[in-house]
């Protein structure tokens, strides 16, 4: 290893920030359990947001996810993003809930599909970041729930089938659906 690169195995100054404060949290210390929690609120909230479509229901969420978060804290090893792992929880939580209320089912956004016809051309990209996030959360249960899955959490079709118990097929499926929905919204709001 050459002397002008840096060493990949060496944690950076936030890594070792987050270490200590996770070390704190898992200690029981309430002023650093507050100060994760200001941290990453703020980034899971619009996580639980795009699930469940609902303000109150998203925050309910949320505060599920940090009692399963402070409470499997220690199971984290330090490998890979604190964040990215904390991001899984949040996943994990709002799938749950969905899951609870039976919003999975995939029958009614098959119905509600029924004559949808895509365009050529995506009207996805005609629109800004605000306008699609509060879209996506109008998005049926069952679209909304995979397209946040496979486009916005970066999950393969097979993951997704073996956390929501559906086959893949039914995924991509849904995926389709749900773009398809999201272009004929954007289509819908432009003739506006």
């Amino acid at each position: 290893m050459s002397d002008n690169l840096p060493d990949p195995n060496a944690r950076t100054v936030a890594e070792n920030f987050d270490l200590k404060l996770i070390e704190s949290c898992i200690k029981g210390d309430r002023a650093s359990q507050k100060v994760l929690y200001d941290r990453l609120a703020p980034r899971m909230f619009p996580v639980c947001i795009r699930y469940v479509g609902d303000r109150t229901l998203a925050e309910d969420i949320l505060q599920d996810g940090f009692i399963t978060l402070f409470t499997h804290l220690d199971s984290y090893k330090g490998e890979g993003s604190f964040e990215g792992w904390a991001r899984k929880i949040f996943v994990t939580t709002a799938l749950m809930s969905l899951r609870k209320k039976d919003a999975l089912k995939m029958s009614d956004e098959l119905d509600a599909a029924r004559g949808i016809k895509a365009e050529v051309t995506t009207q996805i990209q005609s629109i800004g970041y605000k306008e699609l996030m509060g879209l996506i959360t109008t998005l049926p249960p069952g679209f909304r729930t995979v397209f946040n899955m496979y486009a916005i959490e970066g999950y393969s079709h097979k993951e997704i089938g073996e956390m929501l118990g559906i086959s893949e097929t039914t995924s991509r499926t849904q995926l389709s659906r749900a773009r398809i929905w999201l272009q004929n919204k954007i289509k819908e709001r432009e003739n506006v």
